[in-house]
């Protein structure tokens, strides 16, 4: 049991990673892009190009991948996201599903059905662990991850709380009609914003590309698990994040533990109840609602 909890730890880091765009995304102009997990595996696949064509290593590519995620995510809110929030908050989410659909065929068009993996490029890291106890050991990877996860978004909150653009990204996301008035370009700071949650999807696809296979319909599950966790820890809430992705993979591992069909249900009966909870308690957070808890006993 204590191996399945530490293990879902790790794993959460990974949910907290690939749910810290969707959850930044929808903080800053309120919109759910649908696009979330297959422009995560468009990410792992311009990493394979790399690897399998250039020869260069997936944290290398990372250099290369992560400024073209930005510039996509700049593009997408200029030309895209943009105009269509001028026809109404519902028209930003269709036009992200209708975007999720090309690139998950354009993929498929160009790569074909066959899995591809980025674990090979990196050597024993894909498989080694350190061994805590007899009964557990971690991955050496899984841990980086963990790290990384940890490490961006205390990044996305240093950049939030203590920086210029924070101050502007924060205020544009309360009203972006008034900011004007100070002198905040809207516009500008939507694209940036939306550069930044791109950065942490090319991160998330290397991820994924790293830890396990993908495909070109991988996205579907991805988007799945991000909103999730986004959903668990408080849309918009930067280590609720991390909490709700925790919270997500503990869910899904001790689930596995009760029956082997049990991994995927176990996260959705997480997801449930904090759902089912809000309910009852509107605006309360996953954090807020394990505080409390903790406090009555």
């Amino acid at each position: 049991m204590m191996n399945a909890i530490v293990q879902g730890v790790l794993l959460g880091g990974y949910y907290a990673l690939i749910a810290s765009g969707l959850s930044f995304m929808f903080s800053v102009m309120r919109i759910i892009n649908l696009a979330h997990g297959s422009l995560a595996v468009f990410a792992a696949y311009l990493l394979f190009i790399l690897a399998d064509s250039y020869g260069i290593s997936p944290f290398l590519g990372l250099l290369i991948v992560l400024p073209l995620m930005a510039l996509l995510g700049w593009a997408l809110q200029r030309f895209v996201l943009e105009r269509a929030a001028r026809a109404g908050l519902l028209v930003p989410i269709l036009a992200t599903f209708g975007l999720a659909i090309v690139v998950d065929n354009l993929l498929f068009e160009q790569f074909g059905a066959d899995t591809r993996s980025l674990a090979p490029y990196i050597g024993d890291l894909s498989f080694n662990s350190w061994q805590i106890t007899d009964d557990i050991s971690v991955g050496q990877f899984a841990v980086l991850t963990f790290v990384a996860a940890v490490a961006v978004l205390t990044l996305l909150q240093v950049i939030l709380s203590f920086t210029p653009l924070g101050r502007a990204i924060r205020a544009t996301s309360e009203d972006a009609d008034t900011v004007g008035l100070v002198g905040i370009d809207a516009r500008k700071v939507n694209a940036i914003a939306t550069a930044i949650a791109l950065v942490t999807v090319g991160l998330a696809g290397a991820a994924l590309g790293l830890r396990a296979t993908f495909d070109p319909y991988a996205g579907e599950p991805q988007l799945l698990f991000a909103f999730e966790a986004a959903v668990i820890g408080g849309a918009g809430s930067v280590w609720g994040t991390l909490a709700g992705g925790i919270a997500l993979a503990l869910g899904q591992a001790l689930g596995a533990e009760i029956a082997p069909q049990g991994f995927l249900i176990g996260g959705h009966v997480v997801f449930l109840v904090v759902l089912f909870a809000r309910l009852f308690a509107p605006g309360s957070t996953f954090p807020a609602m394990l505080r409390r808890a903790v406090g009555r006993r």
